[in-house]
């Protein structure tokens, strides 16, 4: 049998956002050593069933981009209220608030310190995971169906359990270095 893996890492505009505004949303109730990235004070009112409405929100995110990886930039682009319908309260002022986030997330992503840095982040270690993970499913006889979709995310989704699906999985880059031992077998379970 011969290796037939094919496998794509991109970093993804939408979940990205939404890591952006989870980070936001639990640094009002950080200490200054658990800050996360970005650090913006803002008044901006969320939902009071935040928690639930974001995981919703990245359950459907997610579906749409593993059914299909344009729908990512799509979403980001030309359903931004899907954000912010979704995880604020809809007011004036909120949405003015809104909108100054989104285009802060928009300025950095579009940055060499954003998305061009996520993505190489994963450089080498994206070859050794394609590398452990082929010889993985060839030793076990699994060929793949189809191309195996990861969406690369810069910090830990920690607001949803990030649970691999039918040839898709988001990966933070906390996972490819920290929680490497795992990656490999979790990655299998998507494929088959």
């Amino acid at each position: 049998m011969e290796n037939t893996l094919l496998m794509r890492t991109e970093a993804s505009h939408s979940l990205n956002f939404l890591v952006y505004i989870q980070n936001i949303f639990l640094n009002r109730s950080q200490s200054r050593d658990e800050l996360k990235f970005p650090y913006i004070p803002t008044r901006c009112e969320f939902r009071k069933d935040f928690d639930m409405r974001y995981r919703e929100l990245w359950d459907e995110v997610s579906k749409r981009i593993s059914e299909h990886p344009i729908n990512d930039i799509k979403i980001f682009a030309e359903e931004k209220n899907l954000f912010y319908k979704g995880l604020f309260v809809e007011n004036d002022d909120t949405l003015n608030e809104f909108n100054e986030i989104y285009n802060s997330f928009k300025v950095w992503w579009g940055s060499f310190a954003g998305r061009f840095s996520v993505e190489r982040s994963i450089d080498e270690k994206g070859q050794e995971i394609y590398a452990e993970l082929a010889s993985l499913l060839l030793e076990k006889g699994i060929k793949p169906q189809k191309e195996l979709n990861i969406s690369l995310i810069y910090d830990e989704c920690v607001l949803v359990d990030l649970e691999p699906s039918s040839y898709f999985a988001v990966l933070s880059i906390r996972d490819c270095f920290v929680n490497y031992k795992e990656l490999i077998p979790k990655l299998q379970l998507c494929i088959y």
